[in-house]
């Protein structure tokens, strides 16, 4: 676990890789020896909608709760790691200044992001196989210049406070998620790396095939390649539901290089009004055809984000085992298995709902 040097660097620190040994310096390689070692590995599944079912009140933030229910966030952690998550991410997705200065607890990002870090590494420590935290970093939910009045080097200030939390509390990579806009991922990764720590990032894809901000797959792994720092895997995550997220992997593919590794971490089906409730409309069978799916677009990190469950986790994990990847599906074989790739389909049941993602 990485210590605090006190002055915003880190200090040396001990990291102990897959192989159990301790490894000083203040990078740690697992992410990277685990992608050598192995052709995919298998992210976790979502973290806020799960805390909705385990007594999160809407409009609260999921981020409180590593100080006020860490027992809660451990065991949601652990449902992960015991359906075969190799990659745990931290319940920081909205530990920023911005995000947590709409619950008046934006002097708190030093504590919160800490204790996140903190709880998922006891977690991934106590198991009997690597596991790799990672440090959820999510969107500031700020319209950065030139659209909007925000300057990116205020956010990129953000983004390295809070980094400098998570590496503090321990964890081996830095992930940036659900970026929509070029402006707010190059702010993200610039904060980011200035703890040494690997990073990995990825965008959402919800709005006709490309981002909030217009931002298409291919244009986004362009813009990926140009960063000051090279990211160890970049992808999409949420989005609108299984299907696009697969077409948008395979955007992904056409831009990516020979030495890209892909994410792919979509929602558990569609979110729909049943019963007056928020639901995701993803089955157990959706999400293992989906994983596999996902490796036959070309992704080497599976994972899922909304409405994905410990349960789903563990079909997917049973999907993938001995899977050998079967090409790039169509479009046809995406819908046919997980449903419509274009947002403006209808749904089959319920309303759908717009929700933005917090955390999961």
């Amino acid at each position: 676990m990485p210590v605090s040097s006190g002055d915003g660097e880190l200090a040396a620190a001990e990291w102990r890789g897959p192989d159990g040994i301790e490894r000083n310096g203040t990078m740690s390689d697992l992410l990277q020896e685990l992608l050598a070692s192995r052709d995919f590995l298998l992210a976790d599944g979502a973290t806020g909608t799960n805390m909705f079912a385990m007594g999160l009140e809407t409009g609260a933030a999921p981020d409180l709760w590593n100080l006020e229910h860490p027992d809660q966030v451990a065991e949601l952690h652990q449902g992960f790691v015991d359906a075969g998550s190799d990659i745990i991410l931290t319940n920081t997705f909205g530990a920023n200044q911005y995000r947590l200065a709409l619950h008046q607890a934006q002097d708190q990002v030093q504590d919160i992001n800490q204790a996140g870090a903190r709880i998922a590494r006891e977690v991934a420590d106590g198991s009997k196989r690597p596991v790799v935290v990672g440090g959820s970093m999510g969107p500031t939910g700020e319209i950065l210049e030139p659209v909007g009045t925000v300057s990116q080097a205020d956010v990129a200030e953000a983004f390295a406070a809070q980094a400098q939390g998570l590496a503090a509390g321990g964890v081996d990579v830095l992930w940036i998620e659900t970026i929509s806009s070029r402006e707010e991922m190059a702010a993200a990764v610039s904060g980011a790396a200035r703890t040494g720590l690997p990073v990995v990032a990825t965008m959402t894809f919800d709005t006709a095939g490309r981002t909030m901000m217009g931002v298409t797959p291919e244009e986004a792994i362009e813009h990926s390649h140009g960063l000051d720092t090279s990211l160890v895997a970049f992808g999409a995550n949420c989005g609108v539901g299984p299907g696009t997220l697969i077409d948008t992997v395979m955007g992904l593919k056409r831009g990516a290089g020979d030495e890209d590794i892909l994410v792919a971490k979509g929602n558990c089906g569609i979110p729909e009004f049943c019963d007056g409730e928020i639901v995701y409309s993803g089955t157990h069978e959706i999400m293992a055809a989906y994983a596999r799916m996902a490796r036959d677009a070309g992704a080497r990190i599976i994972g899922g984000c909304c409405g994905t469950s410990p349960s789903h986790l563990r079909a997917m994990a049973e999907a993938l085992k001995e899977y050998a990847p079967a090409g790039e599906p169509d479009k046809t074989q995406i819908e046919s298995a997980l449903g419509p790739i274009s947002a403006q389909e209808p749904a089959k049941r319920g309303k759908r709902v717009s929700r933005r993602r917090r955390g999961g």
